[in-house]
């Protein structure tokens, strides 16, 4: 079976017993579960079901949910079957059947779909634990008993082996775990599960999540007792394709291939192996909105990437590679994660850019290694210079090390060093470079509020870091902060060819300075400069304050006063504000948000910047803006009459409301606990989109054949139709397989009578044929359908039972009679009708009384 096989058979099967299939969630766990950096476990998603905060949609559900455990990032490559990205297939029962139904469904996939023998499945239940509370599960052997598992395939394992727990606190239980005895030739004759032995290999776990444990080690019962299990489809692949690792599987094999394609070295496994697994863990992360960073999810993402990057240079690949990678996950997994897909262009634009950022001071690093370990010895100093000056994550450092043989036992000096430059950052503000880069000479005026164009003096250059520095003694620059971006521009001198590009300009206390790139000659301290700054993108910039200003106020009139900023961004392109809630805005809310920020635009309210103190701003009721520390002096911003808005803020705004042109939401969604994101674009940003959006609107109305009012009409007629095909395709599709799958032994007959839907008597005759198809053997089956008033039935009988007395002719016309109809046929095949749909479950049960009659 290949790994789509395995997934689809997983989940068609747990479908046909009553489960409803959920899409995978998000690698990122969803506000309601902060214990977690990434989803671990096909739970986790779950959690507000089995904690009962949440109604689930269905009692019974199954998934497939992408998963990733940071904790053996270490370990991919030196073992056959450690991944940091997994699929985790699961079947799901919310306060609906318990341990028993849980085995039951387990030892009948295992052996009838995939294909083991009952005799090598060897089972592994909790021993007890007294710091617990607990005893052994003896609920769990004896459902393992009942369905034909002898006590001597049934080991007790302790706590760590055989008790669930997605973190230190929340739902938990004992688990039951399903091994393979893989024979003789993988181990000893007194090897067991759970030993460190590679003859039994555990392919699923099913927990009995029945207990909420906070504090640690406290239990109390869930509101109900829940089944919560896991099967690792990638082990299973291993299992069904017969090979030795999993990186000798089919999502494998084409990554693997790829290395050795582009290595200029001979390759070893262990590279190969890292590259596979952490090029598709960093697709997916990314694909789920995970950037590279230095904190939480995102140094996870980049921790994995440089590990890939290490071992792409380290066996002779070209640099750029990671987006081959990227590409060749989307060819083996982006049918079944059209995510992947759709994302392709962030991926790449993601790794290209952390390629190429790691990729200019990796080899200096490595060879700085090199020489380090070569000396036999490596220092926490000279780790935390790989570090600081590298980017050399610890973990990398820590490997590269034992590698070469050389174990790293300078933690402790590592982790001071860390800690001095964690408290120093500390004490900067996120924005302020001053007291790191110390740039001297007499403070900035900011004259940007008035002007764009300023004639004045250079009044320090300055060299850090491979930067140049440039303060200068009034800029129309405006540094970034309060979530706007900085301007760029350039600085020409008034005399002489010297020109220089500004590309940031940043903060300093209450200074500035200006990061700048010379294009031609070299600006000197004295010189008489014009300082421009890009009219274009500050135009467009000077928009958003005051419409995140009004934004904030709609926000407040809607929801209520407890929405308050928590985060910003202001720039030319859009608008980017976080927000406290706890909900979704619902279609009605966003709309109106939208449409009452229009109108206090299309007011043409004046905006004021007003300079006060900030004990009469804050008497005047106005708004203090997120991560801003704020002096006794302050800038307020207040719009109209200020009855609406009054906010502090030191960006650059327009003069008036009706300068923003047009206000549109672009999305609205969740960014933390408890905390929403708007994004929005205004003027020619908005214009653009509005325009967009209605050339597709004619281009849709156009394929339609439509007027642009009546796409939607249109579109809907469309998905009736397809609804309308779909139903009449049902008895082509898979429902064959489903209908099989329900069939049951009686007296030495399969027996399968069921209500099912059929547009017409030939679709479930046709259907019917399929079933048999399926069934081979000695079946008996009988099927009816209701359509447009009529009763529609068909027999089938094997030629062996028609010999034991079984006749479908006479099977059918007993059922029909009971919906007031008749029929007859051979007494291999019959069809019949009838005229009350009301009757027809009655007419299936007396088919089914018949056929066990004649048989027993």
């Amino acid at each position: 079976m290949t790994s789509d096989q395995i997934r689809e058979a997983y989940l068609s099967f747990f479908e046909s017993r009553g489960h409803r299939r959920l899409p995978s969630a998000s690698l990122v766990p969803a506000q309601f579960d902060p214990s977690v950096l990434l989803t671990t476990a096909g739970m986790h998603p779950l959690k507000p079901y089995f904690l009962g905060v949440e109604q689930p949609p269905t009692r019974r559900l199954t998934s497939c949910q992408k998963c990733f455990r940071t904790t053996d990032i270490e370990n991919v490559g030196n073992t056959a079957r450690h991944l940091t990205f997994f699929e985790m297939l699961g079947n799901f029962s919310i306060g609906d059947y318990f341990k028993q139904g849980a085995v039951e469904l387990a030892l009948e996939l295992s052996t009838q779909h995939f294909g083991f023998d009952a005799d090598d499945i060897w089972i592994t239940v909790f021993e007890g634990d007294a710091e617990l509370g607990l005893g052994p599960d003896e609920e769990a052997i004896e459902a393992w008993e009942k369905v034909g598992i002898p006590r001597a395939r049934i080991v007790a394992l302790p706590r760590s082996e055989n008790f669930w727990q997605a973190g230190p606190t929340g739902p938990c239980g004992p688990c039951s775990e399903l091994y393979l005895d893989r024979g003789l030739e993988f181990g000893e004759e007194d090897d067991l599960p759970g030993g460190e032995n590679e003859r039994f290999l555990e392919y699923w776990n099913l927990v009995f999540m029945q207990f909420n444990q906070h504090p640690v080690g406290t239990l109390t019962p869930l509101p109900a007792k829940n089944i919560d299990t896991g099967l690792g489809l990638n082990r299973m692949a291993l299992i069904q394709q017969g090979v030795p690792t999993i990186f000798e599987t089919d999502q494998f094999r084409p990554l693997m291939t790829l290395g050795r394609e582009l290595a200029s070295r001979d390759p070893d496994e262990r590279a190969l192996r890292i590259l596979a697994d952490h090029t598709r863990g960093m697709t997916f992360l990314i694909a789920d909105g995970v950037v590279p960073s230095n904190e939480d999810r995102g140094y996870i993402l980049r921790r994995l990437m440089r590990r890939a990057m290490q071992q792409g240079h380290r066996i002779g690949i070209e640099p750029g590679f990671l987006p081959l990678y990227v590409d060749r996950v989307l060819e083996t997994m982006g049918a079944a994660y059209p995510e992947i897909v759709d994302g392709r262009e962030t991926i790449v634009k993601w790794v290209r850019a952390e390629e190429e950022s790691f990729g200019r001071t990796l080899e200096q690093g490595t060879r700085l290694l090199d020489d380090l370990l070569a000396a036999g010895e490596l220092s926490g100093g000279d780790a935390f210079r790989l570090h600081d000056t590298f980017g050399f994550p610890i973990d990398l450092t820590r490997e590269l090390a034992l590698e070469r043989g050389v174990p790293f036992t300078a933690e402790s000096e590592f982790e001071r060093l860390m800690e001095e430059q964690r408290v120093r950052s500390k004490a900067t503000s996120a924005r302020t470079l001053s007291s790191v880069y110390h740039v001297s000479g007499p403070p900035t005026e900011f004259t940007g509020y008035e002007t764009l164009n300023q004639r004045t003096t250079v009044s320090t250059v300055e060299e850090q870091d491979g930067r140049l520095f440039v303060k200068l003694a009034e800029s129309p620059f405006y540094a970034a902060g309060g979530g706007q971006i900085s301007d760029h521009g350039v600085i020409e001198c008034e005399v002489g060819d010297c020109r220089a590009r500004v590309v940031d300009a940043v903060r300093a206390g209450e200074d500035q300075a200006l990061i700048v790139e010379p294009e031609r000659g070299s600006l000197k301290v004295g010189e008489r400069v014009l300082a421009e700054v890009d009219r274009s993108a500050r135009i467009a910039t000077m928009a958003n304050p005051p419409a995140t200003h009004l934004l904030h106020a709609a926000l407040r009139e809607e929801l209520g006063e407890h929405v308050h900023q928590a985060g910003s961004y202001v720039g030319p392109d859009k608008l980017r504000f976080d927000f406290s809630h706890t909900q979704r805005l619902s279609a009605h809310e966003r709309r109106r948000v939208e449409d009452r920020v229009n109108e206090w635009i299309l007011r043409n309210d004046p905006v004021r910047p007003i300079t006060t103190t900030l004990e009469q701003a804050r008497a005047l009721g106005a708004m203090a803006l997120f991560g801003e520390k704020y002096g006794d002096i302050v800038r307020m911003v207040e719009i109209g009459d200020g009855s609406h808005s009054r906010e502090l803020c030191g960006g650059t705004h327009v003069r008036s409301t009706a300068e923003i042109g047009v206000f549109k939401i672009l999305s609205e969604g969740s960014s933390a606990s408890n905390v929403r994101r708007i994004e929005a674009v205004t003027g020619p940003e908005a214009v653009a989109l509005l325009r967009r959006e209605d050339a597709l609107l004619h281009e849709a109305a156009e394929a339609l054949r439509t007027q642009p009012e009546r796409v939607l009409e249109a579109v809907q007629t469309l998905q009736q139709r397809a609804r309308q095909a779909g139903k009449a395709s049902t008895a082509a599709g898979t429902d064959a397989a489903a209908l099989a799958q329900r069939a049951a032994q009686v007296d030495g007959a399969i027996v399968l009578t069921e209500v099912v839907e059929a547009p017409d008597a030939k679709a479930l005759l046709d259907l019917a044929d399929r079933v048999k198809g399926r069934l081979g053997g000695d079946a008996a089956i009988v099927l009816g359908t209701a359509v447009e008033g009529r009763v529609h039935l068909v027999a089938s009988v094997a030629p062996a039972l028609v010999q034991r007395g079984l006749r479908a002719g006479a099977i059918v016309k007993e059922a029909a009679q009971v919906t007031g109809g008749g029929g007859g046929g051979r007494d291999t095949m019959a069809q019949a009708g009838g005229r009350d749909p009301a009757k027809l479950a009655d007419a299936i049960a007396a088919a089914r009384r018949a056929i066990e009659a004649a048989l027993v």
